[in-house]
């Protein structure tokens, strides 16, 4: 058993993270400052330490770190238009983050970080998520780093779980262009599990976690449609006119799910190194459709939606 904490606990990664480490035995400590989230943790997970804090303050979150065997540094700044609260979340947060680990001298940590680093796209998530990996590569604790692709899973809130819900609220739903954009979905219970397995072993370098299924983002929510039952329409429209919607959406909703700088980077052709990460990290991949009804349709966590 290990004393493992994780940072943005309770966001997507760190939610299907937690089961997964408290059923293999580990002692979990979770911080996360959105109040109505880290609640849900604390209700789903009583067994678990939660602590309500914003990292990019100091304060007494940092005795957490104590006797810590292995730190999650995963809080980030995923979506919306602030550019202040990119920085916070994912600079300042992070190197307060590295400084009470150095402090309490933790002796492991993993940094999930993001395969927009390596993108071409450029936006105000891939300008702090770099600067974010550069600060947890700089660390003298010795550290493993993970660049997902895009993910899905229980509890997603601003990707495929916000869309599969819009699907129950509207008869038609709006595809930019052909939507013939690539795409590599992958599964955050895949991740969670090369997470654990790494926290077991103490594996140490930088890895690109990718789906290793390929599809493009029509398909993609056409076999979300038919997983979950629903009688919406799918409705291509011309790319500049879903991004004059998305920036007359902005204007409207201060956090909107998606946004144009998303819109932009989700059409840019490019797809991302596919390694032997099952073969790597001992972690069985879960076929697409299998993971995508595993999301939405799990009796235990599928209808539990975290706020925005």
């Amino acid at each position: 058993m290990k004393t493992v904490l994780v940072t943005g606990a309770a966001g997507l990664v760190g939610q299907n993270l937690i089961p997964r480490l408290t059923a293999r035995g580990h002692r979990v400590i979770g911080i996360d400052k959105h109040p109505t989230n880290t609640a849900r943790l604390a209700a789903l997970h009583p067994d678990v330490k939660v602590i309500e804090a914003d990292l990019a303050q100091p304060g007494a979150w940092s005795e957490a770190f104590a006797g810590v065997d292995a730190l999650v540094l995963n809080q980030a700044q995923i979506g919306g238009l602030d550019r202040a609260a990119f920085v916070a979340n994912n600079i300042t947060a992070t190197e307060r983050v590295l400084a009470a680990a150095s402090a309490a001298e933790v002796p492991w940590l993993v940094h999930v970080s993001s395969s927009v680093v390596n993108s071409k796209a450029d936006d105000l998530y891939v300008e702090t998520k770099t600067a974010q990996e550069a600060l947890a590569a700089a660390s003298q604790i010795p550290h493993l780093i993970l660049r997902p692709t895009l993910m899905f899973g229980w509890f997603d809130r601003k990707h495929l779980g916000w869309l599969r819900r819009f699907m129950d609220r509207s008869p038609v739903f709006p595809i930019p262009g052909a939507g013939r954009f690539r795409r590599q979905p992958l599964y955050a219970g895949d991740f969670a599990g090369i997470v654990a397995s790494a926290i077991e072993t103490g594996a140490t370098g930088a890895y690109d976690i990718s789906g290793r299924q390929e599809i493009d983002y029509i398909d993609l929510i056409a076999l979300i449609r038919r997983i979950v039952g629903a009688k919406t329409r799918l409705a291509p429209i011309p790319y500049r006119l879903f991004w004059a919607l998305l920036w007359l959406h902005a204007r409207l909703d201060r956090d909107p799910p998606f946004t144009t700088h998303q819109l932009e980077a989700l059409v840019v052709p490019e797809v991302f190194p596919v390694i032997d990460w099952p073969a790597i990290f001992g972690v069985p991949e879960t076929p697409l459709e299998t993971a995508l009804t595993e999301t939405f349709l799990d009796p235990r966590y599928s209808q539990v939606v975290l706020d925005f």
